[in-house]
């Protein structure tokens, strides 16, 4: 029986796998989103090092006898105000939000499944106290929940161990406080609908027959959790990370427009916010360049999230 079982699972994913790779635009969504990845790798350790070695990265060093040049064969997007490369620039700013997408929708996941699986699972006065959290959070206005959290970090506006707490965790990630701000204020205020999703499916693992039958053998309920629960909610946790992404992205790019998230490191939402001000001189590439960097991968991220929930949904699969 658990033969038969492995084997119609394998055969159901092969199915999918095989339809998955034979869309052209799937597998170029996910190319893009691999080269986004390799990228920020590569920034984040060149930044590392010039770092270590006190070394101006190429994509601060600028000429002012060069400023505001249009594209061309030797500056893709042009230059800056200061004669510093955009296109290196854009490239750079790859790391911030790759980073940013990372943490952020890692931080959410983790907190949505927890209260989740806790609450569908266990149900009682833990249920009651995860929709009492989530209710909160869902009524709390997240982009202005992030903007004011932005602003108390960055401000230097938190209690004195509050601040040597972020200062040591900044250190361990690599990123300024206001980032790391936004970092954890995407994640703590992005579950909510996780949350949601996880509880009500949680309650229906819960009754079913193979579930009730580990109960009854006295298995104990982290395992079932781990063994029976988790492996079919794998599909939702995977597509809601990738758009909680996209999203959490597109939020550091308004904070840092605004001047409240990214200082020093490369941001495409720095480079929108420099760049509209010399829009009325005809100097478009810069906000063209960030633009264009962020409209790629957020699209390739909602194309590919709608993807794998073809690919990952056991109901999609069963009924093709």
């Amino acid at each position: 029986m658990m033969n038969g079982n492995f084997r119609r699972r394998f055969f159901a994913f092969f199915q999918s796998l095989r339809r998955f790779t034979k869309n052209r635009l799937n597998l170029l969504c996910l190319l893009i989103i691999v080269a986004y990845l390799i990228v920020a790798l590569c920034v984040e350790g060149y930044s590392i090092y010039c770092a270590k070695n006190l070394i101006l990265p190429v994509y601060e060093r600028g000429d002012i006898e060069k400023r505001f040049q249009p594209p061309s064969s030797a500056h893709w997007f042009g230059t800056d105000y200061i004669g510093r490369d955009v296109f290196l620039r854009a490239l750079a700013g790859t790391a911030t939000a790759v980073k940013v997408g990372l943490l952020a929708s890692s931080l959410a996941v983790f907190i949505g499944v927890t209260l989740g699986v806790a609450g569908g699972y266990f149900g009682g006065w833990i249920d009651d106290l995860t929709v009492w959290l989530y209710s909160i959070f869902a009524a709390m206005p997240s982009l202005l929940f992030v903007l004011a959290f932005a602003l108390l970090v960055s401000k230097g506006f938190l209690c004195a161990p509050l601040n040597d707490a972020f200062s040591a965790l900044c250190s361990a990630v690599n990123t300024e406080p206001g980032m790391m701000a936004v970092y954890l204020g995407i994640g703590i205020t992005g579950w909510v609908s996780l949350c949601q999703m996880i509880r009500a499916e949680t309650f229906k693992l819960r009754e079913t027959g193979y579930v009730q039958s580990a109960i009854v053998s006295g298995i104990r309920r982290r395992w079932i959790i781990i063994k029976h629960i988790l492996p079919n909610l794998f599909h939702l946790i995977i597509i809601f990370f990738s758009i909680r992404f996209a999203g959490a992205v597109m939020t550091e790019v308004i904070v840092s427009y605004l001047g409240l998230g990214v200082q020093k490191a490369p941001s495409w939402g720095v480079m929108i916010a420099d760049g509209q001000e010399r829009l009325w001189r005809g100097v478009w590439w810069e906000v063209g360049a960030a633009s264009l960097f962020m409209f790629f991968l957020v699209l390739a991220l909602n194309i590919l999230a709608d993807a794998l929930r073809d690919f990952l949904d056991p109901r999609l699969n069963n009924n093709s």
